[in-house]
């Protein structure tokens, strides 16, 4: 039982319960980069502890009413055959690729990460112009249970395969496709989720790949994180912390490609993650330096 475990297995839940991603796309590169595990394992583990952990944030976001159900049920008709599928397609790859199957699997959730950083950063800088178009709940036509199916089969095969975008990826595109405002797209994103990641991590229990002691450890500390993200997540501003989230994303997806074998500077692995939160930040730090216009002064009275 590592502490250190159970301190990100913590952070980790925080940040699931506060805006609905996070999960396997930052305890995958951990597992892997910090503490040594193979990624399959990594991958197994990760989906089977953050079923527990996103059942108990998905119940804390529904009593809350923060969850558009038919939508998660619409997308779930999508996303847990395909999780399923993504599973064994992982072993299958494993089977083709042979001695380079680690390498193959870090570049894969790599480019997973990397996706889901740019699509997470893309959002906190660019959607905030359709803000006024946001809803937070709709009647769903037939057209939005196509997309709600076809969004849960992508995003389902990609988590079943890497772990990652269980949740940063739906929240895209519950945003992109139907709207949705912040607090609904994370409460509804969470409760699929917990379905979605049920699904996946049955089969990486029956293919061997769930490590049960460092799941256990990680509940540890994810579960009261989620159950605290998600009681500060109507709180709290989320574009903040998705920007953050991102910027980190696109960092783990750098040091996973290094693991692998691809050549990237020191200084690249560095200076990216440090260069995009200065840009992010600069407009903000512009206008708290900004200087106050001084209060006007007030007339004095007319003489009678």
């Amino acid at each position: 039982m590592d502490p250190l475990v159970i301190l990100f297995g913590f952070g980790v839940g925080i940040l699931v319960g506060l805006t609905g991603v996070g999960g396997g796309s930052l305890m995958t590169p951990i597992l892997i980069l910090i503490f040594g595990f193979k990624p399959v394992t990594a991958i197994g583990t990760d989906i089977a502890y953050g079923a527990v952990t996103k059942t108990v944030g998905g119940w804390r976001h529904f009593r809350q009413r923060t969850v558009v159900m038919s939508l998660s049920t619409w997308m779930a008709l999508g996303s847990v055959p395909a999780a399923v599928a993504g599973v064994y397609g992982l072993h299958a790859l494993e089977r083709s690729t042979g001695k380079n199957f680690d390498d193959t699997v870090l570049t894969v959730v790599a480019a997973a990460l990397m996706f889901t950083g740019i699509s997470v950063l893309a959002r906190a800088l660019f959607l905030p112009k359709v803000v006024a178009r946001e809803r937070e709940g709709f009647a769903l036509e037939r057209k939005h249970k196509v997309a709600a199916v076809a969004l849960g089969a992508c995003v389902g095969f990609v988590l079943g395969v890497t772990s990652a975008g269980s949740g940063s990826l739906i929240a895209v595109g519950l945003i992109i496709l139907f709207r949705l405002a912040p607090r609904q797209v994370v409460g509804t994103d969470v409760f699929h989720a917990a379905i979605l990641l049920w699904a996946a991590a049955i089969a990486h229990v029956i293919a061997g790949n769930v490590d049960f002691g460092l799941a256990g450890t990680i509940l540890i500390g994810s579960i009261p994180g989620v159950w605290l993200g998600s009681h500060w997540s109507i709180r709290t501003p989320i574009p903040t912390l998705r920007t953050g989230l991102g910027v980190i994303l696109i960092g783990a997806s750098l040091g996973l490609l290094s693991k692998a074998g691809v050549l990237i500077p020191v200084v690249v692995l560095a200076g990216v993650p440090i260069l995009l939160l200065a840009l992010v930040a600069a407009p903000q730090v512009r206008r708290w330096l900004r200087p106050v216009p001084p209060a006007p002064v007030p007339s004095a009275p007319a003489p009678d």
